[in-house]
């Protein structure tokens, strides 16, 4: 990095942690449609903010939150896509919050606020190492066209519709994504590979009214005793999933990677720390990176059904609810693991009761491989930014607009989180370390570089 850009970006870090902070005001919650107004206003500060840079900027509408489209050509041909979202999780619970969520605090270089590092802090990185290189340089490297969406946090479709339709022919040499991890405090990493998801909800049918479990209870079922009798089937007590051909498709952990992840040398003591929890959990034969990173899961995300009220009421409740989700790893399809777990549910459900299935959603698992070109330019300018060497990771969550990409586009996808696990995100207190702040945005000019060249 020249001397010129590293100045200015010094200069101006305090100016830059001002607009972070305009940024993250907006409360714009795309899961809530009271928030489409705030949704709305987040994007046109954001199309303005492009503007004044000297970026071309549209709104484009896709049937959803607005997607933020804001370009500009460089002195080659090569063109890379940013991809971020401007859209927050709800602040719920409120009372768990130290401050108030959408007015940002500061302390000791580190900012509390909803979307601090999903995915406000880490983006906006992206739009300063470009107005560096434009301040300093007066151009850029390359081709450098900003795809920012405001609905990742609802799972809504309007950036897919966009990539599919009109982006179409927007075809880069690759996509950066920072909505995501370093490896730990002093160490950014790369990842290379994330974990598929389906979704879905599993509902017990039993009498056509709540019942008093005095007078039927024995002679009529219980759906959420049958619920969870059902669930139990499904896997065992060390995480290890029962249903037949579930681990068909699962791509064995290769060498090369196995070496990797103990290189890395991980501390199960940070888990422990972190989520408070007494001890840890999972199949045995796997280490705990192995576990996150490269095998599947299958989780109850949520359960309800009968009395949920102060003391008892003795009831059989008339039906049994339960979200599930469960992750995926290469080469397991989507639409192939729905199809095994729907089946296995009918097959083992009893007749005393109905069983309703509902899929809610999903993405396929997605690995890139380490050592192209691309992924070598990226692990250099995170050295150049952080001053540390990056490592190549894997993540145990999904990110489903990574395979609408790759199947669209066919390039490479640079995901370079530049935020920890530990920041909260989706949690009370989210925030964001100023310093990766500004690391960020000198590593990020450094790749625009490197592309460029």
């Amino acid at each position: 990095m020249s001397d010129a850009i590293a100045t200015y970006i010094d200069a101006h870090k305090a100016r830059f942690v001002d607009e972070l902070q305009e940024f993250l005001r907006f409360p714009s919650v795309s899961a809530q449609r009271s928030h489409d107004p705030d949704c709305l206003a987040c994007a046109q500060w954001l199309q303005k903010h492009f503007a004044d840079l000297g970026l071309d900027c549209t709104l484009e509408d896709q049937g959803g939150q607005p997607i933020v489209v804001a370009r500009k050509k460089g002195k080659s041909d090569k063109r890379v896509v940013i991809y971020g979202h401007y859209d927050v999780q709800p602040e719920d619970p409120i009372d768990q919050w130290k401050t108030q969520p959408f007015e940002p605090v500061i302390k000791d270089e580190i900012i509390y606020a909803r979307g601090a590092t999903d995915d406000k802090g880490q983006l906006l990185a992206h739009v300063k190492a470009v107005e560096a290189l434009l301040k300093t340089e007066g151009e850029l490297p390359c081709e450098i066209i900003f795809m920012l969406e405001g609905e990742e946090e609802s799972g809504g479709d309007a950036l897919g519709r966009y990539v599919r339709g009109p982006g179409s022919e927007l075809k880069p040499d690759a996509v950066v994504i920072s909505d995501g991890d370093m490896y730990d405090e002093t160490t950014p990493a790369i990842t290379y590979g994330l974990r598929g998801i389906i979704t879905f909800e599993v509902t017990v049918k039993g009498p056509g009214f709540d019942l008093h479990s005095g007078a039927y209870g024995g002679a009529v079922a219980n759906p959420a005793m049958m619920l969870v009798q059902l669930l139990s089937q499904c896997a065992t007590q060390d995480g290890h999933i029962k249903i037949p051909g579930f681990y068909d498709a699962v791509r064995p952990i290769p060498d090369w990677e196995a070496e990797n992840i103990r290189s890395l040398n991980f501390d199960d003591q940070v888990i422990l720390r972190d989520t408070q929890s007494p001890t840890l959990h999972g199949e045995t034969e796997y280490n705990t990176l192995e576990r996150l990173w490269a095998r599947p899961t299958f989780e109850i995300n949520g359960i309800y059904g009968g009395y949920q009220g102060q003391h008892s009421k003795t009831i059989i409740p008339s039906q049994a609810t339960a979200k599930i989700s469960v992750r995926l790893v290469p080469d397991q399809s989507p639409e192939q693991i729905r199809d095994l777990i729907f089946g296995y549910l009918r097959s083992i459900s009893p007749d005393s009761v109905t069983l309703e299935l509902e899929f809610t959603g999903g993405g396929p698992p997605v690995v890139y491989d380490v050592t192209t070109d691309t992924m070598q330019a990226a692990q250099a300018a995170l050295k150049s930014g952080f001053d540390a060497e990056a490592k190549f990771i894997r993540t145990g969550g999904s990110i489903p607009v990574v395979s609408t990409f790759s199947d669209q586009w066919n390039c490479p996808v640079i995901l370079m989180g530049l935020g920890l696990d530990s920041d909260g995100p989706h949690s009370p207190n989210e925030h964001f370390s100023l310093k990766n702040f500004y690391k960020g945005i000198k590593a990020s000019v450094d790749l625009f570089r490197r592309m460029g060249s």
